[in-house]
């Protein structure tokens, strides 16, 4: 695992910011577990999870052993009368001061929740264009790295709008296997056709079947997740190993992100989300250490 970078996330143990998402697991018990599971870094989560002040957020996540990636911010992006860049400066002064890396944004609809979304106009459209621009540069200016996270329930969900994004922007992406395949994208098509736009990577491995009810309209997104379709990485349907070691041979050097959105409805009183994490750990373990031994 020295040859890669791996974090962890707390929306593996169920960490959400969509209101009502289910049981909140306490920061302590996320980290803690984390360190456990054998990573040493993770993204920060939605706010209010962990400390934003950043000597705090540092020594908070110091007496786990671990470190700050960055984190996952939705931003309302295509309403012209909304300026979403000075909401972001803030989180951008947090994570210099804590030295992490990636802004990863989502394109919201402006209401709550994954399970529906409006329909854009051009305008509209040139508004989030341009907007992810001017996010891109500004997180830049501040040493910062922002991509884009196509993600179900955002404005940008489909595989034609993630290909309109890459013809109409600068900004990189974060390649998230799990969105991308339950909206409609192959990962590795993604991986194959673009992959010096992917800079970031969110691993998740899907059950394919749970999937095509979101996609006909059967289940709601956050139903889908309830029933867990979400998998450990290398029990589903997308082609990790794959990805993996695709990006690795295009010159990937970001982080890979382990997530495996999950909703919880009380306090575990076993051990909960982190056997998953532990059972994707070592799979990706044995990504890595077959890609070395091959090597050899």
């Amino acid at each position: 695992m020295s040859t890669i970078r791996v974090a962890g996330a707390p929306i593996s143990w169920g960490v959400c910011e969509v209101p009502g998402w289910g049981y909140q697991i306490s920061p302590e018990r996320v980290l803690a577990e984390m360190r456990d599971a054998g990573l040493t870094a993770t993204e920060v989560g939605p706010e209010g999870f962990l400390p934003t002040e950043p000597s705090e957020l540092a020594a908070t996540l110091d007496r786990f052993s671990l470190t700050c990636v960055g984190g996952f911010v939705p931003v309302l992006l295509h309403d012209a009368d909304h300026d979403p860049v000075p909401e972001v400066q803030p989180l951008l002064d947090a994570f210099v001061a804590s030295r992490a890396e990636v802004l990863v944004l989502a394109a919201v609809t402006g209401v709550d929740g994954y399970d529906s979304r409006p329909v854009l106009d051009d305008s509209q459209w040139e508004t989030l264009l341009r907007n992810l621009d001017r996010l891109h540069r500004a997180a830049a200016d501040r040493g910062i790295r922002a991509v884009l996270h196509p993600h179900v329930g955002t404005m940008i969900e489909q595989r034609d709008e993630v290909f309109r994004v890459l013809d109409g922007s600068v900004i990189p992406l974060c390649l998230d296997t799990g969105h991308l395949l339950i909206g409609g994208t192959d990962p590795m098509e993604l991986v194959t056709a673009a992959p010096h736009r992917i800079t970031h990577a969110h691993l998740k491995d899907v059950s394919l079947p749970l999937a095509a009810r979101v996609q006909s309209g059967e289940l709601t997104y956050t139903e889908a997740v309830a029933q867990g379709m979400y998998t450990p990485l290398g029990t589903g349907d997308v082609d990790i190993s794959s990805v993996v070691n695709t990006l690795l041979d295009a010159g990937f050097d970001g982080w890979f992100v382990l997530e495996q959105d999950t909703i919880l409805g009380d306090e575990p009183v076993d051990e909960g989300p982190v056997l998953d994490v532990v059972k994707s750990v070592a799979f990706l373990r044995s990504v890595v250490d077959a890609r070395v031994a091959a090597s050899v």
